[in-house]
């Protein structure tokens, strides 16, 4: 055993004092953190250019002052205009472009065009078409002569907002978010295959190394190949281990600084009385309500932030990236084996790599239906588990499968190993041969 914490010492020690190590511990946690709050940022910024869109109509006027505008996005209604006469120097009059309505709208969705120098971004095409919606909805309701109707239009305009609330075996509720949870999903899914891949042919590259620089044949003289073999995967292991607990730390604080920056305290806003300004419909009064609104969102985000289990995230990540990397640093370790060169593990890489991918591409699936048949099969399946499982536990799972799911993969990982060791013994100092699978076969058969 003493043999064994000497080599986990030596790659650990060494990988750890790399560059490439200190520069990933840095920049992944500004990569993770940066999906949480980029997304966040984004919502709390406006674009404050004032644009004005000119509005032309093919002899109507029936939606002339029925778009509304807004403190930044001004509308200008022309009449007696040709379309093909102000279309090449619209720019120069001062627009941002010209929308142009067809009395065919309304029977005919696509008779409007925005035409622009510029790709109009989502909230502005969203805009007119809500508006222009609307109006003819309004329009149409108006051939049933009902009286009062721009009335009664303000006063079943609703905005439905499911909130999503998780009940425990116990009664206690919290509030989820469907969305959220997506994320994580993609995230947990996505690193998990990264890390168990890229530590994984770390222990492949390693093995090869010293194959073929001939100092493995110094290390077998005073320690058994088995022991050698799970002295790098553990030391690699603890590397990765390293590593996280660093990106849990860094992330943690980069996330609570930006949570005290991107979001003020509206508290003063919100338990002040509402002035008859804010109550108003006026485009100032409107614009109050819509920031007041959005605080108020950005708030629910990182507050349900806070609902989610994280403890039970973060030890079942660490359980799979343990189990899933050992599983296939015991395979690629191997590989490495039985292989002089990188060129030559082509060959023996394919049955690894193809469960690993199609560990993603079912964690695909898990974020749009994380129940299906499919997807709890594969969470069980201890090649596909660690991915797909990590997939899965953001929406929720039982207990009873997280334990099974578990149970099987540490079960596989020794078996593994133990096939991996017969490989591993053998394949360490053979040189000068490619072996092939059949090969490979007879030295898993071989007695010790």
């Amino acid at each position: 055993m003493n043999k064994v914490s000497i080599i986990i010492r030596r790659e650990y020690t060494t990988r750890v004092k790399k560059k490439s190590f200190i520069i990933m511990t840095l920049l992944a946690p500004l990569f993770m953190a940066a999906m949480f709050i980029i997304p966040v940022w984004v919502m709390t910024r406006k674009d404050t250019d004032e644009k004005t869109i000119a509005v032309i109509e093919d002899g109507t006027e029936m939606f002339k002052g029925k778009i509304p505008g807004t403190k930044y996005l001004k509308f200008e209604y022309l009449e007696n205009v040709n379309l093909q006469e102000i279309k090449g120097n619209f720019g120069e009059l001062g627009y941002y472009g010209i929308l142009h309505i067809s009395p065919k709208v309304t029977y005919l969705p696509s008779a409007i065009q925005l035409l622009s120098h510029k790709q109009p971004p989502l909230d502005i095409t969203g805009h007119i078409s809500n508006a222009i919606e609307k109006e003819i909805e309004r329009i149409k309701l108006l051939t049933y002569d009902i009286e009062d109707l721009d009335e009664i239009l303000k006063e079943i305009d609703t905005d439905v907002k499911i909130q999503t609330i998780k009940i425990s075996d116990t009664g206690e509720e919290k509030e989820t978010s469907t969305g959220i949870a997506m994320g994580l999903a993609y995230i947990s899914g996505i690193l998990i295959y990264m890390l168990t891949f890229i530590f994984g042919a770390q222990v492949m590259r390693g093995v090869i190394e010293e194959k073929t620089s001939r100092i493995v044949e110094i290390i077998i003289s005073s320690i058994k190949p088995f022991q050698l073999m799970m002295g790098k995967i553990i030391g690699i292991a603890l590397v990765g281990l390293t590593q996280f607990f660093f990106w849990i730390l860094i992330t943690f604080i980069i996330i609570s600084i930006a949570k005290s920056v991107l979001i003020p305290d509206i508290s003063a806003i919100t338990e002040q009385p509402l002035t008859e300004n804010i109550l108003s419909s006026s485009p100032v009064g409107q614009t109050q309500v819509s920031e007041i609104q959005e605080m108020t969102e950005i708030q629910e985000i990182f507050s349900t932030l806070g609902n989610i289990p994280w403890l039970t995230i973060i030890f079942s990540f660490i359980f799979y990236f343990l189990g899933g990397y050992l599983l296939y640093a015991s395979l690629f370790a191997s590989v490495g084996a039985a292989v002089d060169n990188e060129t030559d593990t082509q060959q023996f890489m394919m049955p690894i790599t193809i469960p690993l991918l199609i560990g993603l591409f079912v964690a695909m699936g898990a974020f749009q239906n994380p129940e299906s048949s499919i997807v709890f099969w594969f969470s069980l399946i201890p090649l596909t588990s660690p991915i797909v499982m990590m997939a899965r536990i953001p929406f929720g799972v039982p207990f009873w499968e997280l334990g099974l799911s578990m149970i099987l993969l540490i079960l596989t990982f020794i078996g593994t190993t133990w096939l991996a060791a017969k490989i591993y013994r053998t394949g360490i100092l053979l040189y000068g041969k490619k072996p092939s699978y059949k090969e490979i076969w007879k030295w898993l058969r071989y007695k010790n």
